[in-house]
């Protein structure tokens, strides 16, 4: 629910909206208590009759209403060009903008507050009344939105940069290191099971095992793993996940496998299925090849003969590579884990580190093959990574990857100096794994 209230235009607007409302009905219930000759007094309120009032909160109103408009007709030309430029993938980072939601909310906050202060505004002779204080308060929020206006100018012409979305892309995939890496689900196997994993499954776990089923259809998009982890405890059984967070899921599908099947009863199967949030998109929530499928996709874009803009995709390059040298770093945790009693629980599907590398190289390298410095740069980003490894298993990834780029280069260019640059950029990383297992 966070997540699609985060990703909305509606959210902090109708927030400011009710905290609009809530602040016109004290400043009007301020001015009806406090006597207005002091008020004018001091110098900074408002000191004209009902029809100045009127005419004032009028002005505000019909501009709020004008600027309301044009701010979204700016933010759905960025999203029409975000879209064409970037991919539509992306559209979901620029609608969870909270600057553009607060622009936007700012104006319709400043639009319904002065609309509720001008009913109450009466030029009656019997008995008229003027909120002396709550018309000042309308013109200090007419000039902060004019100071927002001024802003959300400045943010909307930068917001669509791709560098500026590039680096927001790098530290959301940041942030999903951070949160992912290490996973804790259980406990890691014992030191002494280790290598003997395997032995903790039962024998005719394949034949017998119970299949849990999907609920519905879509992209999973949270598994409740804690939950997941308890309820395997509680009710005594190992279970094993199909998917990881990210795969699509049809309704009916085999989800997950329990053992011992006896166990599977219907109530079991409906705690089963609010552990699993689906969803029509993929989110950044436990799926971090969506960062790394991002950048990927900018790059390609880039590529494209419509847009052929190398070093979008050289930007995108360095990003990547800056995440998986951090990916490098941490420890990815086992798909077998245990209770504290030593039982083995859960097996999961996860992401490791290969396949989190080819997420990232395999399409820009395919796509990029034809350009020398794109491929340049796809070998250093490679050197970089490797720098950061930190067993066997990792260098072996990442050359190769480094191969599959030199023999589609080889394959794709002609120039022979074009070659010998790539060739120097591949020989460097020969060098650096040569040092890497030396070290080690």
């Amino acid at each position: 629910m966070w997540d699609r209230v985060r990703y909305s235009y509606w959210f902090v607007p109708a927030l400011l909206a009710f905290l609009a409302a809530g602040l016109a009905f004290l400043t009007l219930q301020l001015d009806r208590q406090l006597d207005p000759a002091t008020l004018i007094a001091t110098g900074i309120i408002f000191n004209g009759g009902p029809g100045e009032a009127s005419t004032l909160l009028s002005a505000i109103i019909g501009s709020m209403v004008t600027v309301s408009g044009t701010t979204f007709s700016i933010v759905i030309v960025a999203l029409v060009l975000a879209s064409s430029q970037y991919g539509p993938r992306l559209l979901r980072n620029f609608m969870r903008d909270f600057g553009n939601q607060m622009v936007l909310g700012i104006f319709i906050a400043t639009f319904i507050y002065c609309l509720l202060v001008l009913r109450d505004v009466r030029s009656d002779t019997a008995s008229p009344f003027v909120p002396h204080l709550s018309v000042t308060v309308g013109v200090a929020l007419a000039l902060v939105s004019v100071g927002v206006l001024i802003f959300f100018i400045h943010h909307a012409a930068r917001s669509i940069q791709a560098p500026y979305v590039i680096r927001t892309i790098s530290q959301d995939l940041n942030q999903s290191i951070e949160r992912l890496y290490p996973q804790k689900l259980g406990q890691d196997p014992p030191m002494h099971k280790v290598d003997r994993v395997n032995e903790d499954i039962p024998v005719d776990f394949e034949a017998q095992a119970a299949p849990v089923y999907s609920p519905g259809s879509g992209y999973i998009q949270i598994i409740d793993t804690r939950a997941l982890l308890n309820l395997a405890i509680k009710e005594d059984f190992l279970v094993r996940l199909m998917f990881r967070p990210g795969a699509y899921v049809m309704k009916g599908q085999e989800v997950a496998m329990v053992w011992p099947p006896q166990k599977l009863d219907h109530k079991l199967r409906e705690k089963f299925s609010r552990c699993f949030v689906l969803g029509n998109f993929r989110t950044q929530e436990q799926d971090i090849e969506f960062d790394l499928n991002q950048l990927v996709e900018m790059a390609i874009r880039a590529l494209s003969p419509a847009i052929n803009d190398p070093f979008t995709a050289m930007m995108c390059s360095d990003r990547l590579g800056e995440g998986l040298s951090r990916l490098a770093a941490r420890d990815f945790a086992s798909d077998f884990r245990y209770d504290n009693s030593g039982h083995l629980r859960v097996i999961t599907e996860s992401a490791n580190f290969s396949h989190l590398v080819k997420a990232s190289f395999n399409q820009l390298r395919q796509y990029g093959k034809e350009s020398v410095s794109v491929t340049v740069r796809l070998l250093e980003v490679v050197l970089l990574v490797l720098r950061h490894t930190r067993n066997e298993e990792q260098r072996e990834v990442l050359q190769r990857e480094a191969e599959m780029i030199y023999r589609g280069s080889c394959a794709a260019i002609t120039e022979p100096n074009d070659l010998a640059a790539i060739r120097a950029r591949y020989d460097r990383v020969l060098k650096a794994l040569d040092a890497a297992r030396n070290v080690s």
